[in-house]
């Protein structure tokens, strides 16, 4: 049964910095691409970023430079690391498993 859980949301400040971790089992996870969604209220769900089984990565142009996705397959997990937060980042995070699963999501909320 494969899995997805995020965790690492919560509320920061405009400029702060945030990690996000995604934990994935039921699957090997080493020759897996991942990906991270985001969805803000009223707004459709986008591709933040990517990494492939190879540590190929890449971005939303609005994300670069500020966000880096990662991930350690000795732990099955994915992170994102996010600083320099705005308020257009407030959304809720989601991971994804190319094959087509999804974790919960977590809540992210840049805010004075």
């Amino acid at each position: 049964q494969v899995q997805l859980v995020e965790s690492g949301g919560g509320l920061v400040q405009p400029g702060g910095s945030l990690r996000l971790s995604c934990t994935a089992s039921g699957i090997i996870f080493s020759v897996k691409a991942m990906r991270w969604y985001r969805q803000a209220p009223g707004k459709e769900r986008e591709l933040v970023a990517a990494i492939s089984a190879s540590f190929i990565t890449n971005y939303l142009d609005s994300v670069k430079g500020r966000f880096t996705i990662s991930r350690d397959n000795a732990k099955n997990r994915m992170y994102l690391q996010m600083n320099s937060l705005q308020p257009e980042d407030t959304a809720v995070y989601y991971c994804y498993l190319v094959d087509g699963y999804w974790g919960q999501g977590t809540q992210v909320t840049v805010s004075s």
